[in-house]
């Protein structure tokens, strides 16, 4: 059993996005193993929850209440990640330009590259400092800054050792990427996205669409929902247990593990 694709439509600007794709960078090649392909959509999710007649968690009091708790939960499944919400979430969630970035690089170059600098811009978006990139002078400095080795784990380094680092990108690919986000071609592409999520179902990210090795596709939505999306495509995978009193439960955190 085994094989099929999962479909990820996303926006640099929903964390449980983040989450999600920190999730399948992380069994990427264990999910080649089962021959599964993975491929991201940038998508605007403002666009997704207007089409779908749904609104923001934090224009609903409860809501914003209850994921405060869910986030804190949901990043201790990624020892090390360090997450912070910016502080005015409206005003830098426009993300219209650097997922319009996103779709040139992922037609004009390899798929690594593609998924290294998705990797960043979320990266950058929800670690402190927390990046306004809603200006297209703003995508380009992201874009020109990125480490050419970029896997999460970068940490803040001096302004001397970021001169040092081979770059991801050159100033003359940066500014035909910035060039290429004002084509009615990748326009239409981000648009295009978008509208197939919805047309998917799609009323928040990540949304997934996964089809099994015998062509069937369902919908997913959610960070934490890949072991339905396991059991969907056939593919061996550990389920949450309860263990009775006395058993053994072993935590793994990084290197480290503790058992209890």
């Amino acid at each position: 059993m085994g094989g099929g694709k999962i479909d990820v439509y996303m926006d640099i600007v929903s964390l449980y996005s983040y989450l999600a794709f920190l999730d399948l960078q992380r069994n990427g090649e264990l999910l080649k193993a089962h021959n599964v392909e993975v491929e991201f959509h940038p998508v605007l999710l403002g666009a997704i929850a207007v089409g779908s007649g749904n609104n923001p968690p934090w224009l609903i009091p409860a809501k914003a209440i209850y994921i405060a708790h869910d986030v804190r939960r949901s990043i201790v499944r990624l020892p090390g990640l360090v997450v912070q919400t910016p502080k005015d979430m409206m005003a830098i969630s426009r993300s219209i330009v650097p997922n319009r970035a996103l779709h040139f690089i992922k037609s004009h170059h390899s798929p690594s590259t593609f998924f290294t600098i998705l990797h960043y811009l979320m990266y950058l978006f929800w670690s402190p400092p927390n990046s306004s990139l809603t200006l297209p002078e703003n995508v380009a400095k992201a874009l020109l800054a990125c480490p050419a080795d970029f896997d999460g784990s970068t940490t803040a380094q001096t302004q001397e050792g970021e001169k040092k680092k081979k770059k991801l990108f050159t100033k003359e690919q940066v500014e035909e990427i910035m060039k290429g986000t004002e084509t009615p071609q990748v326009k239409q592409a981000l648009k295009k996205a978008t509208q197939e999520a919805l047309d998917k179902g799609a009323f928040g990210n990540p949304w997934f669409w996964v089809t099994d090795e015998k062509g069937r596709g369902e919908p997913f939505f959610g960070s934490d929902r890949f072991h339905f999306i396991y059991k969907f495509l056939g593919l061996p995978y550990q389920d949450v247990t309860l263990l009775p009193p006395g058993g053994k439960l072993v935590l793994y955190e990084g290197e480290n593990k503790a058992k209890l």
